[in-house]
């Protein structure tokens, strides 16, 4: 069984409806779904704020790669494109865990190597399981209590939305 932790968001169109095409895209692998939240933007890129969420998925077929095409394929049928880092998107999809993978691939590097330094990630994270662990990091609660404040703060909650009910 593999069990992948993916981080999404979107700021261009409407980024609730894409979002919520993202799950159902995981539909059949998908065992959670955080919460939405609203967040803004992580680069250097002035841009409008993102929603985030975070899908916990499981496949016994899949692997690391499999869930990094995945998550392009997913990107892709949104419109996604990729001109420039860390700009707007339709949809971002990223490959946060794969079970304990640890991988230096500078294609797929698990766990994903900016994942303890984003609130957006952590805190929809820990909202969907406060168990979790950042392979090689520590528990997603130990890596939020390490981010500023703010930045945590800046993470808000969309209350009365949901992109899906829990599968398994």
């Amino acid at each position: 069984m593999s069990r992948a932790v993916l981080s999404i968001g979107s700021n261009v169109g409407d980024s609730l409806a894409t979002l919520r095409s993202a799950v159902q895209a995981f539909s059949d692998q998908l065992v959670g779904v955080s919460p939405v939240f609203r967040t803004p933007p992580w680069g250097p890129v002035a841009q409008t704020e993102f929603l985030n969420a975070v899908l916990i998925v499981e496949d016994e077929t899949a692997g690391p790669w499999d869930w990094l095409r995945r998550s392009q394929a997913c990107e892709q049928a949104a419109g996604r494109t990729r001109e420039l880092r860390w700009g707007p998107r339709t949809l971002d999809v990223d490959v946060i865990t794969v079970d304990e993978v640890i991988s230096e691939d500078p294609e797929l590097t698990l766990p994903h190597p900016r994942a303890a330094e984003r609130a957006f990630v952590l805190v929809p994270w820990w909202a969907l399981d406060p168990e979790a662990t950042l392979p090689g990091r520590g528990t997603v609660l130990e890596l939020l209590q390490a981010l500023p404040q703010p930045d945590v703060d800046a993470v808000r909650l969309l209350p009365d939305v949901s992109l899906a009910e829990s599968r398994r």
